[in-house]
Formats: C-alpha cells, sequence, structure tokens
C-alpha cells in the first residue's frame, strides 16, 4: 500500500532523484498473482476436505472396500456442495447446502484476497491522482482475475468428481462462486490494497457509521441465534446420543457423521435466528417450528434435529422469544454508537435504523440459502420461511436499531451539554 501514500520528497543526491521506489523493485505482475491467489483460494480447503474423506474413508472400515480416492472424491463432493452445487446420489436429491463448508470457503477466499489486494496495492494511480480523477482499475481488474482462477479449479473438480451414480451442477457452483468472489474477495482485495479506504472516505459518515451499526446488529443477533441453538442442542443431547446409538456407527464412523453434523451447524444457526424472529421453518412438507406452534412429522436420524422442539403448542414464555431480536439490535446499535458518539437526532435515527434494515435483509439473504431440498419425498422442503423472515427482521432489527440510535444520542447529547456546562464553570 506504500504507492498509494504521496511521494517522498527527493534526496539531495541525483542518484537518490533517479532510484526507483521499492514499492515499484517489488511490483509483482498483477495477471499472475491475482489468478494464483483465486487457484490458492480454491485449493486450501479442497485439500482440507480431500484429507479429511481420506480419513473418514480409512477410519469407515479401515480401507477394506473401495480405494483413497473414493475418500478424495467424498472431500471435492462436499467442496461443490459447499458452492451450492447439490447431489442426486441414486435419483435422491440432495440440495441443502453445508455452510460450515461455505464457511470454510469464505474464510481461505478472504484471507487470500487480503494478500492478494496487498500484492497489488503498487499498481496503478496512487492515492493523490485518484483523488484528482484518475481512474483505477486495479482492484476490478484483481477481482475478474481471481475468479478466473477461481472458477479453472471448480470446473476441474467438478469433471474429476463426476461418477455414474452421482451428479450435480456445475453451472451452480460457478454462480456461487461468482457471488462469493464479489461479496467476499473483492472487498478483501480492495482493504488490502487500500483503495477501500480511499473509496470510504468520500462517503459520507452517517453512511459508513450505518453500515457499522448493520455489521454489529447481524454479528450481534447471529451469536445470539447460535448460542440459542447450542443450548436447545444440549437440552436435547439425551435424543442426540439415542439416534447416534439407532445407527449403529462404529467409532470412526461416528465421528465422520459429527463431522458431517458440524458442516450442517451454520445452517442450523440460521433456522435458529429464524425462530426468534416469528416465522421459524419448515423440517419437512407440511412442518412448521415457530414459537407459537410446532408441526412435525417423521424425521430423519440427524443429531441437530434434537435441538427442535417438542411437537405441539409451546409454552407462553416461548412465545415471548419474539422479543429478542428487536433488544438485541438496540443493544448492538447502542454499542456501536458509543464508540461513534453523536449528538445529531438525525445521525443517530439514520444508523439506528437504516443499519437495522440493512441487517435484516442481510439475515434474510442468509436465511434463503440455509434451507434447500434435503431428500426425496417431504424432505423437498426444508428451510426457513424466507420471505416472512425477511419482514420479520427489517422490523425488529429497524426498530431495535432506531431505540438503540436514539437512546445512545440522548446519552451523548447530555454528556456533551455536561462537558460543556464544565467547561464554562
Amino acid at each position: 500500500m506504500t504507492s498509494l501514500l504521496p511521494p517522498r520528497a527527493p534526496g539531495p543526491r541525483a542518484s537518490d532523484r533517479t532510484q526507483a521506489r521499492p514499492s515499484d523493485r517489488r511490483r509483482r505482475p498483477l495477471a499472475l498473482v491475482a489468478s494464483l491467489g483465486g487457484v490458492a483460494a480454491a485449493l486450501a480447503p479442497l485439500l482440507v476436505l480431500a484429507a479429511v474423506g481420506i480419513v473418514g474413508w480409512f477410519a469407515a472400515d479401515a480401507g477394506a472396500h473401495g480405494v483413497p480416492r473414493d475418500g478424495m472424491r467424498i472431500g471435492a463432493l462436499a467442496w461443490l456442495m459447499g458452492h451450492g452445487s447439490g447431489v442426486t446420489v441414486q435419483g435422491a436429491p440432495v440440495g441443502i447446502v453445508p455452510l460450515g463448508v461455505t464457511a470454510m470457503a469464505a474464510w481461505a477466499m478472504w484471507r487470500l484476497g487480503h494478500r492478494v489486494g496487498d500484492a497489488v496495492s503498487g499498481h496503478g494511480p496512487d492515492a493523490d491522482r485518484i483523488a484528482d480523477g484518475e481512474r483505477d482499475f486495479t482492484v476490478p481488474a484483481a477481482v475478474s482475475l481471481f475468479f478466473v482462477g477461481y472458477a479453472v479449479v471448480a470446473v476441474v473438480v467438478s469433471s474429476l468428481a463426476a461418477g455414474a451414480d452421482t451428479s450435480f451442477s456445475t453451472a451452480a457452483v460457478l454462480r456461487w462462486s461468482l457471488v462469493m468472489t464479489l461479496v467476499v474477495a473483492a472487498p478483501a482485495i480492495a482493504i488490502g490494497s487500500g483503495r477501500a479506504a480511499i473509496w470510504a472516505a468520500v462517503a459520507p459518515p452517517v453512511v459508513r457509521d450505518g453500515v457499522g451499526a448493520a455489521l454489529s446488529v447481524l454479528g450481534w443477533f447471529l451469536a445470539v441465534s447460535g448460542a440459542a441453538f447450542v443450548v436447545a442442542l444440549l437440552v436435547g443431547a439425551g435424543e442426540a446420543a439415542t439416534m447416534m446409538s439407532q445407527l449403529h456407527l462404529s467409532a470412526g464412523e461416528a465421528i465422520v457423521y459429527s463431522l458431517v453434523n458440524a458442516g450442517l451447524a451454520p445452517n442450523a444457526v440460521l433456522f435458529s435466528g429464524s425462530f426468534l424472529l416469528g416465522p421459524g421453518f419448515a423440517v419437512g412438507g407440511g412442518t412448521m417450528v415457530s414459537p407459537g406452534v410446532v408441526v412435525l412429522g417423521p424425521l430423519p436420524l440427524l443429531p441437530l434435529l434434537a435441538a427442535l422442539p417438542s411437537a405441539g403448542p409451546t409454552a407462553a414464555w416461548v412465545a415471548s422469544l419474539v422479543g429478542i431480536p428487536a433488544l438485541v439490535a438496540a443493544l448492538a446499535t447502542a454499542w456501536w454508537q458509543r464508540r461513534r458518539p453523536t449528538v445529531r437526532w438525525d445521525h443517530g435515527a439514520l444508523r439506528g435504523c437504516g443499519g437495522g434494515i440493512v441487517a435484516g435483509v442481510a439475515f434474510a439473504v442468509l436465511a434463503s440459502v440455509a434451507g434447500g431440498v434435503a431428500g426425496p419425498g417431504r424432505m423437498q422442503h426444508v428451510g426457513p420461511f424466507v420471505a416472512d423472515v425477511l419482514v420479520h427482521a427489517i422490523a425488529a432489527f429497524g426498530l431495535g436499531g432506531l431505540v438503540g440510535g436514539l437512546f445512545m444520542t440522548w446519552r451523548q447529547r447530555r454528556r456533551a451539554a455536561g462537558g460543556a456546562l464544565d467547561s464554562a464553570g
């Protein structure tokens, strides 16, 4: 990022004036760095999953059946499903995305994207030239080439993992890869290259603080949803143990099956958040799990499902949980504004309400990818009720954020008035 800083004044010697800047000497080809970054971001989680697949293959029956390549193929299928490929095994469709795998891929994409941004920061105009209006295509070019490298790996993996008994959508993998590149890698590259700081300086402060408030609300609510899921799973721990015993798994198979459940844990957190918001979710056709009523049917032996409440009308205290999202939004907004004080009522209101609305839309988007087809028959309908979740999230987060923003503005105005009186005294 040194290339974005104003150039140093020339030294007294002619050799110093003609010497190239260190960033110029270390400049690497943008095309090479960005494309290899995309390849590395795709391969990092893929290799981990392939290794887990081999360990699972050997742990299942000590390698008595099949070859190590079968375990690697299972890891590749998990990577593809984490990118929205879906899979059909002997006519049985499974379209639900294991968001644990997606989160692993997104983390690798963020880390590698940040490194790519730092490596290409010397390309293009510096901060002064950008401020003067000169066009800078460094980040768009790096993002495009990063996606090309990532997509090449995706296509190769899809061709190698294909089999006679399984099918999946390569086009869906490429769509997910593109969206993840734009949502995760592009901001990472912009931050690593220093361009994000330049662009953010142009945005009004209330917009920057509103985005920060939205991230705060979303992060706090996901944490609360995760805590609620863990508590529910601990309450149903006995039922989860019973499910595992009914499967008659060996020790190695139990470990592998636990890893499969761990890959679906983020999905369960989003289901939990949809429950707290009120609309709830479905775990099969004709079912509903919400704070008001729970309607269930036959369920697969999946230990994560032990967190589900019992069927029938719920207790009165369970229905009161719908107040948690607004409370979380208010506290998260107040916490954020404590670090970004303001004495203007309109700024406090816009930060809180606008940030809450953005957080509500973001949570609904996440909830929309948490569900999907989990098998044939009635299990084709699994997931949150996204349209209702969107409405409830916008209302709860927007109202809670507004209250939190105005309350903290009131406190900061009082503190500012008190400080002015002390100075006058």
